[in-house]
C-alpha cells in the first residue's frame, strides 16, 4: 500500500505544531463589516477512496473497480465588481484613524492622571499617544433634561403614578 499521502499529512500536522497561536482581536476598534477584499488564495488537500462493483448473473462477468483519488489544489479567486477601490480604501483608513482618535480622547484623561502607566512597558505606546493631550474634566450635571421634564410632569399631575414614584432632581416646593 502506498503511504505517501499519509506521510504528507503527518508532515503537515507536525508543521502545524510550530505555528504561532491565534490571539483574540479587538472588535471594538475593528473596521466592522466593511472589509476590503479583491480576491483570495486557498490551498486544499483531498483524498477520495471508492470502489465500484459490477455484479452480473454470470459470475464470469463480475469485476471490481477500486479507485483512489488524491489531489492538492491551489485556488485563486478574483471578485468581480469589488467595492475595494482607492476611494473606499481612503475612507476606510480615515474612519479607522477617527475611531482611534475618539478612543484616545476618551482614555487620555485617565492615562495622563495615572503616572504609573509611564513606567509600565506594556503601555508605552498608549502613554506616547496621550502625552501632551489635555482633556478638561467632564463634570456630569446634577440632573438631566429628561429628569427635569419628568419632575415637572409629576408636579403638574400629582395623582398620576409613574414607575419610580419619587422625584429625581432637587425639589423646589
Amino acid at each position: 500500500m502506498n503511504y505517501y499521502f499519509t506521510g504528507v499529512l503527518i508532515i503537515l500536522f507536525v508543521l502545524l505544531c510550530f505555528i504561532r497561536p491565534a490571539h483574540p482581536r479587538n472588535d471594538y476598534l475593528n473596521n466592522g463589516t466593511n472589509t476590503c477584499s479583491t480576491g483570495d488564495l486557498s490551498v486544499s488537500v483531498e483524498q477520495r477512496e471508492y470502489e465500484s462493483r459490477y455484479r452480473h448473473y454470470n459470475t464470469d462477468n463480475n469485476y471490481d473497480n477500486p479507485s483512489d483519488d488524491r489531489s492538492i489544489r491551489l485556488t485563486w479567486r478574483h471578485y468581480l465588481g469589488s467595492a475595494c477601490t482607492d476611494d473606499f480604501k481612503k475612507v476606510q483608513q480615515e474612519n479607522m484613524e477617527l475611531k482611534q482618535q475618539l478612543e484616545l480622547m476618551k482614555m487620555c484623561g485617565k492615562v495622563n492622571k495615572n503616572p504609573t502607566l509611564k513606567y509600565n512597558p506594556n503601555f508605552h505606546l498608549l502613554v506616547a499617544k496621550c502625552s501632551g493631550i489635555v482633556i478638561p474634566e467632564n463634570k456630569k450635571p446634577d440632573s438631566s433634561l429628561w429628569d427635569d421634564l419628568k419632575d415637572d410632569y409629576k408636579k403638574e399631575n400629582p395623582d398620576v403614578k409613574l414607575m419610580g414614584d419619587k422625584f429625581i432632581g432637587p425639589r423646589n416646593d
